[in-house]
């Protein structure tokens, strides 16, 4: 069973946020740019292109969605990494 990382030692606590910070990355990603996506689309709708509210709203609400999902999916990866479980 592996042990889990060794917080007080600085190089591994570097070692173990570099690698936190890799664990659901793509979600995390996905959800910023579909943010950034929505927020663009809920400007085009208030200046330029007529849509409906729900299309920028649902883009949002992915986004959403996206990130609590990629921060759960982290988080749950600390506590089994903690555990000695992975």
């Amino acid at each position: 069973m592996p042990t889990p990382p060794n917080l007080n030692d600085p190089a591994e606590r570097a070692a173990y946020k570099a690698e936190l910070r890799q664990v659901a990355r793509p979600l995390r990603m996905g959800a910023v740019w579909l943010a950034v996506l929505g927020a663009l689309l809920a400007a085009l709708r208030a200046k330029v292109w007529p849509m409906p509210i729900a299309v920028p709203a649902a883009v949002l609400g992915v986004a959403f969605f996206l990130m609590v999902l990629g921060i759960t999916v982290r988080v749950k990866y600390h506590q089994r990494r903690m555990r000695g479980e992975l």
